[in-house]
């Protein structure tokens, strides 16, 4: 059984470790601040913790303030209220003013499973996404989780950071290099580029070694920065393969696959499959919602086959 963890818990317990680095650190919660774990930061440094209860729009207008103060606010609460509830504050007191505003967000995508449709952001890539001087991060794991926090805090300017409820696979060690804007190669092939990031990049490897046993040798690229996107990682990758699928736990429209279709279209058309929502799910656990939403290994395989069948 693969190890796991969970990224918020990562995240959670990071916080208080960063607090004691970086005194200008204060974290902005809001109701859900057990959930979250940054109740952790909130008992180490009392003073340095400001909770506004559900109001998001408050939260971020406030974060905004910290951050045109000299301090580095990390905003914390559910990926589906700190997108789209606070959006105007986000792209005009956050985004147009270049501020120093750390979104580290929980419980995104499908995951939050049984606390329904209304809980599960899978809209959140591209608000975010659209904002143009925010970096949109989704770690695949918690080593990844820990590299990304870390960056986002030594950078000056807003950043995204998208985390799940429940442990997920770790496909990571500690020590990988990362890097902000950067893809990481996770394996090499000649046969089809499968893109992805967050919890799809653990599905994407397991499709990869299902298609080895088929005769097809494909390159996984995590795209752990979904904002701004590695363009030319994927344009290498794709002159050799000629083919890309991606893979996410978010809507098609204005996710990956959508920024993917985007530069081929522009530079280097290819054959491209998408695996990703196209509408809303329901409530159910984790399991049941990838398997009946098509968000699993085999769902990536069955696109490979496709896009290889377009190929030639």
């Amino acid at each position: 059984m693969a190890n796991l963890a969970s990224t918020r818990e990562v995240a959670g317990d990071l916080l208080v470790k960063l607090g004691h680095e970086y005194a200008d650190l204060v974290v902005v919660g809001g109701d859900l601040n057990k959930s979250t774990f940054a109740n952790k930061f909130q008992a180490e440094f009392p003073d340095r913790f400001f909770d506004f209860g559900p109001a998001e729009q408050n939260m971020v207008s406030v974060a905004a303030g910290l951050a045109a103060s000299g301090k580095i606010p990390v905003v914390s609460t559910f990926a589906v209220f700190g997108t789209a509830r606070p959006f105007d504050q986000l792209r005009v007191g956050v985004s147009q003013s270049r501020l120093n505003v750390k979104l580290i967000l929980t419980h995104s995508g499908l995951l939050t499973a049984e606390d329904g449709v209304s809980a599960q952001s899978i809209e959140d890539i591209a608000i975010m996404s659209a904002l143009p001087s925010f970096t949109v991060i989704v770690p695949a794991d918690g080593p990844e989780t820990e590299h990304a926090i870390k960056a986002a805090l030594d950078m000056n300017g807003p950043v995204y950071i998208r985390l799940s409820r429940p442990a997920t696979p770790i496909v990571h060690t500690r020590d990988y290099n990362f890097k902000i804007g950067a893809a990481e190669v996770m394996r090499e092939g000649d046969d089809v580029t499968i893109v992805s990031y967050g919890i799809m990049v653990n599905e994407s490897l397991k499709a990869a070694a299902d298609l080895d046993q088929k005769g097809i040798s494909s390159t996984v690229i995590n795209m752990a920065t979904v904002a701004p996107l590695d363009e030319a990682a994927i344009l290498s990758s794709v002159s050799r393969t000629g083919l890309i699928v991606t893979a996410e736990e978010h809507l098609i429209q204005g996710g990956l696959g959508s920024m993917v279709a985007s530069l081929l279209a522009q530079n280097s058309p290819a054959p491209l499959e998408m695996v990703g929502l196209r509408g809303y799910a329901e409530s159910g656990k984790p399991e049941q919602l990838l398997k009946k939403y098509h968000l699993t290994q085999n769902d990536i395989v069955e696109s490979v086959l496709k896009g290889i069948s377009r190929k030639s």
